[in-house]
């Protein structure tokens, strides 16, 4: 709920270069057979920047350029980004290429090399064709267009069947302010944080101080909230940048309208998270779980993410089977304050569970139900008054092939 006076306001057809002063660009480079693998976001200015990475031990470097070129002095110019090879597990020659592509990209935009980020997604252990990206690199030619946005969209891609992006526009200071954003990632989800790319481009005014806190509490409340297998990648990464060309006063937790831009960074990050887990690999479903009743905001999303990471309650939804019990199992054991003669379920509009005892209900129906391409859970844990949501998907046949072949 916004407190703020100033709602976000959809804008369907804006991309990552909506923002102002934002351009991007994508390209075949030879890393793929035939397909986009390597591309750009730039801002014609320096803009305030902040990331979130994954807690994976063993996280791949360009993660560990990113983070140097942040620490310089918390601004970016570019995002350089490739697909196909993730550089992780790479050892020295690995963060030796990261390092490579950033200067190469800050050479051929003609910035300082601390104000290029690094991501690079695909197979892991093997090395970068560092040749290959260098010539891409000098092919990229970052354009304002959505044509362009397309092209970087994808270009980022994998296992991927959809490209995934979003926007919105809001008034800040009598302004108009727009979050964009662009992400990949269909397996290896069960971010905390984050196992995808997710990219944030907009214009607002605000220091990198204030946007690191704007993004870290939204992401608890969207990417870190999504779940397709419980895997955790090496590579993967959230990246906001701010230029500023909206020309706002200065956005800080003080600003009267700083719920608007909070607000309109997590609507932006809401949509790519299930944008995400709706393109799980082999799923056909999305499935949103809602817990209310929860002691905590934090354990309710403790336990809407262990229902629909649930492989049973997956398998469940999949086969369009209303049993209940996988759900309940799921919640017995979080690590959450649960009353064992308390708890409510609903799957979709039919109440399955009231107080822990079974209800009647039309199997038949909710079959039906449990066919749609998009299923909601809803449980009431009812020992308290915080709630959260989760997001996830089925799990198929088709996971598998895609997984056993992922190499060839």
């Amino acid at each position: 709920m916004l407190t703020s006076h100033k709602a976000p306001e959809y804008q369907k057809a804006g991309d990552i270069t909506s923002p102002k002063g934002f351009a991007a660009a994508g390209l075949h480079a030879g890393l793929k057979y035939k397909r986009n693998d390597l591309g750009v976001i730039y801002s014609e200015t320096p803009a305030s920047s902040a990331a979130v990475y994954t807690l994976n031990h063993f996280q791949a470097a360009p993660l560990k350029v990113t983070k140097n070129s942040i620490e310089e002095e918390g601004k970016l110019q570019a995002i350089v980004v490739n697909s196909a090879f993730a550089n992780a597990c790479t050892g020295k020659q690995g963060d030796d290429d990261a390092f490579a592509m950033r200067k190469h990209m800050a050479q051929h935009l003609s910035i300082p090399e601390h104000y290029v980020a690094v991501a690079s997604t695909g197979v892991i252990g093997e090395y970068l064709p560092l040749d290959k990206i260098k010539t891409g690199i000098d092919r990229l030619a970052p354009k304002p267009t959505l044509e362009a946005a397309d092209d970087f969209n994808r270009a980022i891609l994998t296992t991927d069947l959809i490209v995934k992006k979003t926007c919105w526009t809001m008034e800040i200071d009598q302004k108009e302010v727009t979050i964009a954003g662009a992400a990949k990632g269909s397996g290896m989800i069960h971010p905390n944080m984050a196992t995808m790319l997710s990219f944030v481009t907009t214009d607002a005014n605000i220091s990198p101080q204030a946007l690191h806190q704007a993004l870290r509490e939204v992401t608890d409340k969207t990417f870190n909230r999504i779940t397709v297998d419980g895997e955790t990648s090496t590579n993967d990464m959230v990246l906001v940048m701010a230029n500023g060309h909206a020309e706002n006063d200065e956005l800080t937790q003080d600003h009267p309208e700083w719920e608007t831009f909070v607000e309109g960074l997590r609507q932006t990050s809401e949509d790519l998270a299930k944008m995400i887990a709706r393109d799980g690999e082999g799923a056909t479903k999305l499935i949103e779980v809602q817990v209310d009743g929860a002691e905590s905001e934090q354990e309710a999303g403790e336990v809407a993410k262990k229902i629909v990471g649930s492989d049973l309650v997956k398998t469940a939804v999949y086969g369009a089977d209303a049993n209940w019990g996988r759900i309940i199992q799921a919640i017995g054991h979080s690590n959450a304050k649960v009353d064992p003669d308390a708890v409510d379920i609903w799957i979709g509009p039919f109440q399955v569970l009231k107080e822990s005892r079974p209800l009647p209900f039309s199997e038949e129906a909710a079959t039906e139900y449990l066919k749609s391409e998009q299923v909601t859970i809803k449980v009431d844990l009812n020992v308290g008054h915080a709630n959260a949501k989760a997001w996830g998907c089925d799990l198929t046949y088709d996971y598998i092939k895609i997984n056993a072949s992922y190499r060839t």
